[in-house]
């Protein structure tokens, strides 16, 4: 009760591969494969072309330089001037 036998998979198996065929379901298998195939090269286009980017940034230097981290002063509010009062001088 629950789980399936051998015997189980193996009809399983014989009803999908009756549904679907053998040349249909090696067709979508080789899709997947190209899919793949694409998604890894297309990863691997992006790894090169960041490595060539650092590279040129380290031939000129742009990278070589330390980074200023030290905290920059935090500019003077300006004056305002004093709110009008509701007293009108004499």
């Amino acid at each position: 009760m629950g789980g399936f036998s051998l015997v189980h998979w193996i009809i399983l198996g014989i009803v999908i591969l009756l549904l679907f065929g053998g040349n249909r379901f090696s067709a979508m298998m080789g899709d997947v494969a190209k899919g793949l195939k694409s998604f890894k090269q297309g990863m691997a286009d992006d790894e090169d072309e960041a490595k060539k980017r650092h590279e040129e940034q380290r031939r000129l230097g742009s990278v070589d330089r330390p980074i200023d981290v030290t905290p920059n002063p935090r500019a003077q509010d300006p004056v305002a001037p004093p709110p009008p009062s509701d007293q009108q001088p004499r």
